[in-house]
């Protein structure tokens, strides 16, 4: 080959490539969309059955078209712990098996004849028309799933088109002694898988390997020297052992049982390989006619499948003694304290991503409300124990607040869907009011602190009358928790209501105390004391509003909570009015002693 036919060779291929890998990475974009947050919330439901987990594990893998991205995703959730180590064997065998279906799909290259209905399945036939309909749906439609749907199309053209491409840039090689000669270096089987392993290893996709393989097997097809089984069989099985590189990488700074799923990943991948290639070298010993047959594009997808289905046979039956493998290849350190709060590995997914955030923001909800009751049950049994509660929690939901406001402001900048970017700035605007709610839970600590401290006495009106806010207090912090966590737009829609009564409490309490202190029944002290503590009450029913409003509007196009509640005070609203009417009546003040 002159060097002009061996550049024009590796641009095709290089370039094939390319379009290959991008196409797929385009669909997997579009179908991950599709998904949404239903793979994590599927991935939870089925880790305690290995069937499920495998027919899981395949599913997702074949919609997301890549075993790597699968593994991966496992890794992460494994570390952040919402999955165990030994939950995910059934799911890694799926995602093994899941990939084959790309390698089927290429076999449509293969396709011969003049008869119509086969012309039409050709992938340069219908390429080019999905390509030209998903361009359509993203540039006309205006609903995110046409749009979705329509990435998925142009996804799937590209990279039939760039199989194509690698195909036609091996066309001119059917000839060449060069590629003859290349085909002979092939001969040995170690030297094929460790070839595979290592090309695989460097390009991270398994199924890009395989349509080389097949690539190459349609171009040597009618050659003098053909691609036999005994140079696609390891060919095949290095790509898959190959692609644990992906995983492997994803592994770096994660916890001992993360790890150990890439262990299990690379160990079924690994052992099944080694014991294929010599179980070909016993068959190629007895049967040697069998191993020299040539292999055609069809046939390399055939040894792709039927490896990883029998390797997943294989394994079923020891996957306990596989759980135990990997655990003593990555021992636990019994001083591993670490705990990952948000795992970028699972957020390369961004409807996965707003899943798995949603979940931590409801965490957070849970502390907030945690660190106010025993900052309310302070004032009345004040214990140290339940004082330095209070202030861990107040420091947990600050590390909430930073980490989950940091990434959902990252994640916010990107392309988002309406009801993404709706469900990202209703979550940021409560994590600011859960923050602060747990702030003003720890200054009323502080409160409750100075009392015991100073054995402060208060009235028996005052008493009363801080028991009836309290009451309210409590009421309203629980209903906007069970709110947001229920996305309960009833329940939120009473939270406004409350507020107003609680607002007119606390200026109804200090007038009632000026009154105690004209006529010297309270102290200064007892002042500064009474009046921090109806502040922070305050401000916590301001912020259990605005997390309420933005409940309310989940169906809104935008979150504007003062354009709400001036329309809703404003308005003739019958619905608000009837909700204060209930509550002003419920925490009524028993009339003031003359």
């Amino acid at each position: 080959m002159t060097s002009t036919q061996i550049l024009t060779m590796l641009a095709g291929l290089l370039g094939g490539l390319a379009f290959f890998l991008y196409g797929m990475s385009a669909m997997s974009g579009g179908l991950e969309q599709m998904a949404g947050g239903k793979l994590e919330k599927t991935l939870k439901k089925v880790t305690s059955k290995d069937f499920l987990g495998f027919v899981t594990g395949a599913g997702i893998t074949i919609a997301i078209q890549s075993s790597s991205a699968m593994t991966v995703m496992l890794v992460g959730l494994v570390n952040s712990g919402i999955m165990n180590f030994g939950d995910t064997f059934g799911m890694i065998m799926g995602s093994h098996v899941g990939t084959t279906l790309t390698s089927w799909i290429l076999t449509l290259s293969g396709i011969d004849g003049n008869n119509f209905f086969l012309t039409l399945l050709r992938p340069m036939t219908f390429a080019p028309i999905l390509a030209f309909a998903g361009i359509i749906m993203r540039m006309l439609s205006d609903k995110d799933r046409k749009k979705n749907l329509g990435l998925i199309l142009v996804g799937f053209a590209v990279l039939m088109v760039g199989m194509n491409m690698m195909s036609d840039s091996m066309a001119s090689l059917r000839t060449s002694p060069s590629f003859q000669s290349m085909l002979t270096a092939f001969k040995s089987p170690i030297i094929a898988f460790l070839v595979s392993t290592v090309f695989t290893g460097i390009i991270q996709s398994s199924a890009a390997t395989v349509a080389i393989i097949q690539a190459l097997a349609f171009a040597a097809y009618s050659t003098a020297d053909p691609i036999t089984y005994q140079i696609a069989i390891p060919l095949v099985l290095g790509a898959n052992v190959g692609t644990c590189m992906t995983a492997l990488i994803s592994s770096i700074g994660t916890n001992k049982d993360a790890k150990r799923v890439v262990a299990m990943h690379i160990y079924t991948n690994a052992i099944g390989g080694i014991v294929c290639v010599v179980l070909m070298y016993i068959v190629n010993a007895f049967a040697p006619n069998l191993m020299s047959n040539k292999v055609g594009i069809v046939g390399v997808a055939v040894i792709h499948t039927l490896f990883n289905i029998a390797n997943t046979i294989a394994f079923t039956p020891f996957k306990n003694p596989m759980i135990r493998l990997c655990e003593k290849t990555v021992k636990k350190d019994n001083k591993e304290t670490h705990t990952v709060f948000l795992d970028e590995r699972i957020f390369n997914n961004t409807p996965l991503a707003i899943s798995e955030c949603r979940r931590l923001t409801v965490e957070m909800a849970k502390l907030t409300k945690k660190a106010f009751m025993t900052s309310i049950e302070l004032l009345t049994d004040y214990s140290t124990d339940k004082a330095e509660k209070v202030r861990k929690l107040e420091g947990i939901t600050d590390k909430y607040e930073d980490k989950l406001g940091t990434y959902l402001v990252r994640l916010s900048a990107g392309e988002l869907s309406s009801v993404d970017s709706h469900s990202v700035a209703r979550m940021l605007h409560s994590l600011s009011d859960f923050e602060r709610i747990a702030d003003h839970a720890l200054n009323i600590k502080e409160v409750a602190e100075e009392i015991s401290s100073k054995e402060i006495e208060f009235s028996s009106g005052a008493k009363v009358e801080l028991d009836t806010i309290t009451a309210a207090l409590k009421e309203i912090v629980d209903m906007t928790v069970a709110a947001f966590i229920n996305d309960d737009f009833e329940t939120a829609s009473k939270v406004e209501p409350l507020e107003q009564v609680i607002d007119n409490l606390k200026d109804e309490l200090k007038a009632r105390h000026i009154e105690r202190l004209q006529r010297g029944e309270c102290t200064i002290q007892l002042g500064f004391v009474f009046s921090d503590l109806l502040t922070n009450y305050e401000r916590v029913s301001d912020h259990c509003s605005n997390v309420a409003v933005y409940t309310v509007q989940l169906n809104a196009d935008n979150l504007d909570a003062h354009k709400y509640l001036n329309r809703v005070k404003t308005d003739d609203n019958a619905e608000f009015k009837n909700n204060y009417e209930m509550y002003k009546e419920k925490y009524k003040l028993a009339k003031m002693a003359e």
